[in-house]
């Protein structure tokens, strides 16, 4: 998921202009010079250099020897205070790690912002099926395991919103069929788990379930993603079920009693 660059002048308050230069950086550009950043935030040039300035001098944006800016770590020590970020990993990590040494295959954690699922952990071994996943990548909800699970599980309104569309489609297999959504949508609602099955890459399949936070409510979820070919989808579900159940228990989850 990229951002395009803004049309010049198009950013006017202060914040805005601050918020545009950080912006201009993502996953597929993750080194700038000055000019790539002007342009792409739609500042001049002259804006941008006393914006970056005093960005690089925070810390939240750094300057290596050629003159090419990246990201600074004074930016990650923010993020880290994040609730749905680094703290929720650390909760979560023990069981990804006891889920990827059942299955030896991809193990995802993710979160719900907006209309996208945002991978806040990844555990992967050598042999395990490729994907298109790195921690902080985005993806659509509906094109993804751990995103069928966070929508399932959010608002009512919201999701009817959402399912309307547009829905992107990756390969010729993603739900993008607004009745089919939903009635995947009420599978996972009713099973607990969710499978997405070669919408991203033709060669994947993903198994999900929502990890619930102390209040009940759905904040998270875990996925294991596994070969299409090879894909043993009843002996994952409960696997990925027990993790999700576990995570959902450290954070202080009750479940009710029966």
């Amino acid at each position: 998921m990229t951002t395009d660059a803004l049309p010049p002048q198009t950013v006017r308050s202060a914040p805005d202009r601050l918020l545009a230069v950080l912006a201009a950086f993502d996953h597929a550009h993750p080194a700038l010079c000055l000019t790539d950043i002007s342009r792409r935030a739609g500042l001049t040039l002259t804006t941008t250099h006393r914006l970056v300035g005093a960005l690089t001098e925070w810390g939240a944006l750094e300057r290596d020897a050629d003159g090419v800016y990246h990201v600074g770590l004074r930016l990650w020590e923010v993020a880290a205070l994040a609730p749905r970020g680094l703290a929720l990993r650390q909760v979560a990590l023990p069981y990804l790690e006891d889920l990827y040494e059942a299955t030896h295959e991809n193990v995802q954690l993710a979160v719900r912002d907006g209309t996208d699922v945002v991978y806040i952990e990844w555990l992967s071994g050598r042999s395990a099926v490729g994907v298109h996943i790195r921690v902080g990548a985005r993806w659509p909800l509906h094109a993804t395991g751990v995103g069928l699970a966070l929508l399932a599980h959010s608002e009512q309104a919201f999701q009817e919103e959402y399912c309307e569309g547009p829905l992107a489609g990756f390969t010729p297999y993603t739900l993008t069929d607004p009745v089919r959504l939903r009635r995947e949508l009420a599978e996972v609602r009713r099973s607990g788990a969710a499978v997405s099955s070669r919408q991203v890459t033709d060669d994947a399949l993903s198994v999900a379930a929502p990890v619930r936070g102390r209040d009940g409510r759905v904040t998270a979820a875990v996925s294991v993603v596994v070969p299409y070919a090879t894909a043993q989808v009843p002996a994952l579900v409960p696997a990925v079920r027990l993790a999700a159940r576990g995570i959902s228990r450290a954070l202080g989850w009750q479940p009710a009693a029966r």
